[in-house]
């Protein structure tokens, strides 16, 4: 819920703490921001507008997607990933997390930035008993979805491209799913030894439909302009490739479609036509890459 992570809120005007009054969060300086009934807040500085956020079409799309299980092998590698990273961690009685930011100890903050409807945001949760998770998104149709996605998840309105509404060293790790990534921020919000758990797509990936449909493909270089774009702030230290096989049906192939960015480029007549010369059920490769990056102490 949300006032699970209202310790760790930040006001996207002035950058001090946020605290609840009665159905609104407001700081020292007098800005306040009203809670939506849906369950999430907006923390959007007053001139920024969500004109680049997905449209409730593409949200209820990945929605059914997701809610499908054919990502699940993403959503089980991003909790793999955060687990093992919690068991390598001190322990709380030793040097946990403490002045060194490190991951031991039972509470802290997970924040998901791009988090759209949660899901992934809710896997990582409850691989972790006692985080709690933020989830971060422009659209506020994804945030209506996230704030239900999990007991633990506060939802948040926020750009990627402004300073983010969490307070300095907040986050002892951060989810980056399919989502712009804000290298300088990133590296603000986590705690001296947190880690952000990026996941991206691949050459190969949905290549199937890439060359079916005509869709946006993923450039081979992309893992390397990534690591090059995060690397002055954050270390990077492992990645691993996440490469499954999908057996969609049409009505599939269409979600898939409408919830990535293809949905802004794809003509509807022209994808009709196209679907209707694919095999039914379809093979499509899925193809990742989950990389982990640290901030150094």
């Amino acid at each position: 819920m949300l006032q699970d992570i209202e310790p760790y809120l930040a006001c996207p005007h002035c950058a001090q703490a946020l605290t609840r009054h009665e159905r609104s969060l407001r700081c020292p300086a007098g800005h306040s921001f009203d809670l939506a009934k849906q369950g999430y807040v907006s923390l959007l500085a007053g001139d920024a507008h969500t004109g680049t956020g997905d449209t409730a079409e593409m949200v209820a799309a990945r929605a059914d997607f997701l809610a499908a299980g054919h990502y699940r092998p993403i959503a089980d590698a991003l909790a793999d990933a955060a687990t093992a990273l919690v068991d390598a961690a001190p322990s709380a009685d030793g040097a946990g997390s403490d002045s060194t930011g490190g991951m031991g100890g039972p509470d802290g903050l997970v924040a998901d930035l791009g988090a759209g409807t949660g899901h992934y945001l809710a896997h990582v949760l409850d691989a972790l008993p006692g985080r709690v998770g933020a989830a971060l998104d422009i659209s506020k149709f994804a945030l209506r979805r996230a704030a239900k996605a999990h007991p633990r998840i506060g939802a948040v309105v926020c750009d990627a491209w402004r300073p983010l509404p969490l307070r300095d060293a907040s986050a002892e790790l951060m989810l980056n799913v399919f989502a712009p990534r804000n290298g300088p921020e990133i590296r603000r919000v986590l705690r001296p030894g947190g880690t952000l758990l990026l996941v991206s797509p691949t050459a190969g990936h949905l290549r199937e439909l890439v060359d079916a449909l005509g869709l946006l493909s993923v450039d081979e270089d992309k893992q390397r302009r990534i690591d090059e774009k995060l690397g002055p702030y954050l270390t990077p230290v492992e990645q691993r490739s996440v490469d499954f096989t999908l057996r969609l049906g049409a009505q599939d192939v269409r979600t898939v479609v409408g919830m990535g960015p293809s949905a802004w480029h794809t003509d509807a007549d022209r994808l009709e036509a196209a679907l209707a010369a694919l095999p039914e059920p379809v093979e499509v490769t899925a193809s990742v890459t989950v990389a982990a990056y640290r901030r150094p102490l």
